[in-house]
């Protein structure tokens, strides 16, 4: 089994780490910008040593995960002498295989292989990453060794082309930031009729986990509700008054949103092409 090592001991890097190590992999080397931080992952895994620099994990490691902010690995891949046939990966979601052009040139055989997985916090992310999906982007053999790394974790893989890594990363941005984002903008509301945050967290949360859960099991479009759904233009039309009168800051967003919903609702199949159009001309004005 190839040796493995980290370069960045950051929320990714250690969940990762840990993961792979609960999953029998050798993880020997890590580095971070802080060494602090090194010595923290390389206390969570068996026989892994913390070093100061990239160039150290890369002497020891054959597999060599760079999880450092997007922003710099490729400086990092252009500052270690690479070995010939020695695998490099980047962990970036944005980001395609390219970055690594410099570790390619050394000879070494690079790839991408990014978490589809929320890392709010080192526990939580150690707990979710088990069954996720992961993108790939690689080349045979390494190809087939990040499968394995996928299967040791329970998880899952898409297999993206060069090129195809920023769209799968805004898809990311929606389903994951943007939810706390309307999330965040529910509890503004409910704040204005005197409900507290954390109340009203308490309150949406089962509200939320039904939703998610008819997308599981239900699947799009028939599990869209809602007036929508339904093609209450009466509701709709209060929600724009009520917007427009104590929350006009969210009034462009609740008119983006409903656009993009009423093709769901017309490929459910419940409501028409004329109440469709009655709606977008009710969101449009």
């Amino acid at each position: 089994m190839l040796t493995v090592g980290f370069v960045g001991a950051g929320t990714v890097g250690t969940a990762l780490a840990v993961s792979l190590y609960r999953a029998g992999y050798p993880i020997v080397a890590v580095a971070s910008r802080s060494f602090s931080s090194a010595r923290k992952l390389a206390g969570l895994v068996a026989n892994c040593h913390p070093y100061q620099t990239a160039q150290e994990v890369a002497d020891v490691a054959e597999l060599v995960f760079i999880t450092t902010p997007d922003d710099v690995i490729s400086h990092i891949a252009s500052e270690v002498k690479w070995r010939k046939g020695q695998n490099v990966i980047h962990c970036s979601g944005a980001h395609s295989i390219d970055i690594l052009e410099s570790a390619e040139r050394l000879g070494a055989k690079v790839a991408s292989f990014h978490p589809l997985q929320t890392f709010a916090s080192i526990d939580e992310a150690i707990n979710n990453l088990p069954g996720s999906t992961f993108a790939l982007e690689a080349q045979e053999p390494l190809l087939s060794r990040l499968k394995e790394l996928c299967s040791s974790l329970n998880g899952k893989w898409v297999e993206l082309k060069p090129g195809d890594k920023v769209l799968y990363h805004i898809a990311a941005v929606f389903v994951s930031n943007y939810v706390v984002t309307l999330i965040k903008l529910a509890l503004d509301l409910w704040r204005s009729c005197g409900v507290p945050p954390k109340e009203a967290t308490k309150s949406l949360l089962p509200l939320l986990k039904g939703t998610v859960n008819n997308i599981d099991n239900i699947g799009l479009p028939d599990c869209l509700t809602g007036p929508i759904a339904r093609g209450d233009l009466g509701t709709i039309s209060k929600h724009l008054n009520a917007l427009e009168t104590e929350n006009s800051s969210v009034l462009t967003t609740y008119r983006d949103l409903g656009l993009q919903t009423i093709p769901i609702a017309l490929a459910s199949g419940k409501i028409d092409k004329h109440r469709a159009e009655e709606m977008k001309a009710l969101l449009k004005k």
